[in-house]
């Protein structure tokens, strides 16, 4: 028997998410060594020092939202792919499913690729792991379509995820609306992956 989640439960878990989102925000615009905890606490409403009820620190923190981002990454994508019947199927539906994180995670792709460097060496090896597992979700799915080396389909994987981040630097000028720019964005990736060499 499951003991039931208490109302104080449920107010840490989400003064938890608000500290990491506030904390994405902060760390996408001004990078993280330009932010302190006094200003992730700030920005949620509470002393820097009552960060530490959260997380441990600063590198704590930021370890939680990258080690978090791509795990939510991997079991999102593994979802998606087990959804499916055919290998285009998957391969579309992994796409689709990144191009709705890319549009709706901007913040955290900046952070990603601006701030992955200041991780503890024990999150950035589980990052790593975590990256290495979805990028092999893609490498199979594309398999499937695609009668390519591994390393061959790699490359494309890994170019198809630059197209779809490339979004966070680029959707000040984006389409009229979201939907748009996710078929766009969507029909372009595929593309991308399935291009003759």
């Amino acid at each position: 028997m499951t003991t039931p989640v208490t109302a104080r439960d449920r107010a840490k878990a989400e003064r938890t998410d608000a500290i990491l989102s506030s904390a994405a925000r902060l760390f996408a615009t001004r990078g993280y060594s330009g932010v302190s905890l006094e200003d992730i606490g700030a920005a949620v409403g509470v002393s820097g020092p009552a960060v530490y009820r959260h997380f441990d620190g600063k590198h704590a923190l930021l370890d939680a939202l990258l080690i978090g981002v791509s795990e939510r990454l991997v079991s999102g994508g593994a979802a998606e792919a087990a959804a499916t019947s055919t290998p285009l199927q998957r391969m579309q539906a992994l796409v689709d499913f990144h191009v709705d994180f890319a549009l709706g995670n901007a913040e955290v792709i900046r952070v990603q690729d601006r701030d992955l460097a200041h991780l503890s060496p024990g999150a950035q090896m589980e990052v790593r792991r975590l990256q290495r597992a979805y990028i092999d979700l893609w490498i199979d799915a594309l398999s499937g379509i695609r009668e390519a080396e591994r390393d061959e389909l790699r490359l494309r994987v890994q170019a198809c995820f630059g197209l779809i981040n490339s979004t966070p630097h680029s959707t000040r000028a984006a389409l009229r609306s979201r939907a748009q720019t996710a078929q766009l964005l969507s029909t372009m990736a595929m593309s991308a992956l399935l291009a003759d060499a």
